[in-house]
């Protein structure tokens, strides 16, 4: 009696599936999408130049004042607003406050002529993320564009605390509220928001109060739902004018 012939077990030899070469390469990172406001179009040529140069960014429109900038911020709905304060009409400062308020996504950055000038104070209140000088380096105007659509603040901390030091005078203290500002923190927030004025980054005050980044990270997110900062930059606003720190101090 012949043998059964030899049968392939077809179930236990097919290759065993490729996942790897099937799995999706990784998305490219999205576009930055930025709106220039300045009323100068040479300003807005080199600016223009500079940003759609680099592969993560591009320039969708530009606005010629402030009025222009908030229109096109409606009907664009770009993720940043390179922002000059010193326009004709409705100025940058104006035409700030306008756009976050009405428009919490966009992002603005703000660029000053001066980079101490109280403008600057006055467009951080108004809700801009940060500002830069117009004279600094294409890398530094690019990575500040970055900065702020991360969601972080692009000034310098303590060029920040000297330009509050210089323009924001803390309200005097009420009776009775001297030793307690900003009474809704706790004792580890205060102290946590005096030295976000002092200029430390979040690395820094977890090394000085000996606890993790993280505990840093969740106090920091506290103090400025407490305060109603969107960033750094408001919250050191908030800390002068509570009276929390001083100029100098």
């Amino acid at each position: 009696m012949n043998p059964e012939p030899n049968r392939e077990p077809h179930a236990q030899t097919s290759p065993e599936p490729h996942t790897a070469s099937h799995t999706a390469p990784n998305p490219e990172p999205p576009v930055v999408r930025v709106l220039l406001a300045d009323d100068h179009a040479l300003a807005r040529k080199g600016f223009r130049l500079m940003l759609d140069a680099q592969p993560d960014l591009t320039v969708v429109g530009e606005a010629a004042d402030g009025a222009q900038a908030v229109e096109l911020s409606r009907t664009l709905a770009p993720d940043v607003v390179l922002m000059d304060l010193h326009m004709p009409g409705l100025d940058g400062v104006a035409a700030t406050e306008a756009i976050t308020a009405e428009l919490p996504g966009v992002r603005v950055l703000a660029l000053s002529t001066f980079d101490l000038d109280e403008n600057v104070v006055a467009a951080l209140r108004a809700g801009a993320d940060g500002f830069l000088p117009k004279d600094v380096s294409p890398e530094e105007l690019i990575e500040g564009v970055r900065v702020v659509h991360r969601g972080e603040s692009a000034v310098a901390p303590r060029l920040l605390t000297r330009l509050i030091g210089t323009f924001v005078r803390a309200a005097r203290p009420r009776a009775g509220r001297a030793d307690h500002p900003l009474p809704g923190l706790t004792e580890r927030e205060r102290e946590i928001l005096l030295l976000i004025a002092r200029g430390r980054s979040n690395s820094e005050i977890a090394d000085e109060l000996a606890v993790s980044p993280s505990t840093v990270k969740n106090h920091v997110t506290s103090v400025f739902a407490k305060i109603g900062a969107r960033d750094r930059a408001q919250a050191v606003i908030v800390a002068y004018e509570a009276g929390l720190i001083r100029p100098g101090a």
